[in-house]
């Protein structure tokens, strides 16, 4: 909050000391001077006078006279500019009312300004804090109360799926398919729920994707055959079964949605071998 303070205090200043000055003075308009048309008229005048005088000397000819005078009026009409093209000198007189409502506005606009287009949460130190990350006893203690809320509402569904997906994050999977179990009515109908489901049932049971974590990846991808949790879960299914052929299939459909050069890449493209391979 500090140095945004000294910032805005800082460009309002600068801000000021250009626009204030001429509104607290005023402008003024600039002492006359003699005019560029007078000026060019006297110096016409003088140069006649000494043609005038050349010629009754018998130091220039007539021809030469003649043709200098025209020379003189043709400079003469280029440089002597028309009558009312010149703009009158703007002036007014100084404005201070004008000067302090805009040093009073300023600030006043510039924070309204920010609270409406900036983030002014941004100005609060508590807010700007990085967070302390969290103990793992805090996290188990979550975790149990969590638990002992969904004993209380046990038709909270998206309770379910937060206690199972907690689970599932700190390695508890038998715990976390007896959440996910208590949902499966809403799990039925994603496929990021019954990839994530398969997962777990497939940990829980220490027996792979055989049996159920299938039947569960295989509906995740007539929802959405594209899913990439689910096509690797199904790759891998299908290479536990022995159908490489199949298994290669869903790993070369899920290639093109990974970084390229990653290690998951890299992972996938061996395995897609091996079982080509192993035909």
């Amino acid at each position: 909050m500090t140095q945004f303070a000294i910032f805005a205090t800082l460009l309002i200043v600068v801000v000021s000391a250009f626009i204030l000055p001429p509104l607290w003075l005023g402008l003024r308009a600039p002492k006359p001077r003699a005019g560029r048309k007078e000026a060019n008229l006297a110096i016409f005048r003088d140069q006649q006078a000494e043609l005038e005088r050349e010629k009754a000397e018998g130091t220039l000819a007539e021809a030469d006279f003649a043709q200098a005078h025209r020379e003189l009026q043709r400079r003469l009409l280029e440089e002597v500019e028309p009558e009312g093209t010149e703009p009158a000198p703007v002036s007014h007189g100084p404005s201070r009312k004008t000067a302090l409502a805009i040093l009073l506005l300023l600030p006043v606009l510039a924070l309204l300004g920010y609270g409406l287009l900036g983030n002014p949460k941004a100005l609060d130190p508590a807010q700007t804090a990085a967070q302390p990350q969290m103990t793992p006893e805090q996290i188990n203690a979550m975790v149990a109360n969590l638990a002992e809320k969904m004993k209380a509402n046990p038709e909270d569904m998206r309770g379910w799926l937060m206690l199972a997906r907690s689970y599932k994050a700190m390695g508890r999977y038998d715990e976390a398919v007896q959440a996910y179990a208590k949902a499966e009515k809403v799990i039925d109908q994603d496929a990021d729920l019954l990839a994530s489901y398969a997962e777990a049932l497939a940990m829980a049971g220490g027996k792979g994707l055989k049996g159920k974590p299938r039947q569960l990846v295989e509906r995740a991808l007539k929802l959405d055959p594209k899913h990439a949790h689910a096509l690797f879960l199904a790759g891998a299914a299908a290479m536990e079964a022995g159908d490489n052929k199949q298994g290669a299939d869903y790993w070369e459909r899920l290639l093109p949605q990974v970084e390229p050069g990653s290690e998951i890449e890299q992972m996938l493209k061996n395995g897609i071998d091996k079982m080509k391979q192993a035909k």
